[in-house]
């Protein structure tokens, strides 16, 4: 069974996730194909997939525009599918932005027109060392305030890797029923 995982990266935190996905599938008895959606034409061929996990991450309120074309132009093909759509950003990673996060990934559902039989929100990182000052000052001030997190410290990983492979896994062992995967929230 041929599994396409197709991601968008900005930070190269999504690209991570979507390694390690690829190795939860190929664990599981997956054909699994990777593709990059900043490297990959429109529309790409399903003919022998099955099954689908789409991720991006959000940056600046929104999903890559590379990611929502590819998900636009194959809308027709990917909805014939089971699909799992990931939401990656710093926001599902605190209980308090969890609301916000849900809103992008169903904003970008309705511009791309695509209905998941899943989704899921999972938690980013911070990568400093990538922003410039006004994006580092915004981070501090804005979306990290309140928190016992100093950007100034480097790079921190919000990825709860255990609750992901339990999130893929459940979808790849799935018999086709919709759902919403709703992973609980860090409280950090």
């Amino acid at each position: 069974m041929t599994l396409l995982i197709a991601f968008a990266t900005v930070e190269g935190q999504t690209a991570k996730i979507a390694r390690f996905i690829t190795d939860l599938a190929k664990n599981a008895g997956f054909d699994a194909k990777l593709i990059n959606t900043d490297e990959t034409p429109g529309h790409v061929s399903l003919d022998e997939v099955v099954k689908v996990i789409l991720l991006a991450p959000v940056h600046e309120r929104k999903h890559p525009k590379s990611f929502e074309a590819f998900v636009a132009s194959n809308r027709d093909a990917l909805m014939k599918r089971k699909s799992l759509v990931l939401s990656v950003g710093l926001k599902a990673a605190f209980a308090s932005g969890r609301e916000e996060a849900r809103d992008y990934l169903d904003e970008m559902l309705l511009r791309t027109g695509f209905e998941p039989n899943a989704t899921a929100l999972i938690a980013g990182a911070v990568r400093p060392e990538n922003y410039g000052y006004f994006e580092r000052e915004i981070l501090q001030r804005v979306v990290l305030l309140g928190r016992k997190i100093d950007p100034r410290e480097g790079a921190r990983e919000f990825t709860d890797w255990d609750e992901l492979t339990l999130i893929v896994i459940e979808f790849l062992g799935e018999n086709g029923r919709a759902n919403t995967l709703q992973p609980q929230a860090s409280t950090q």
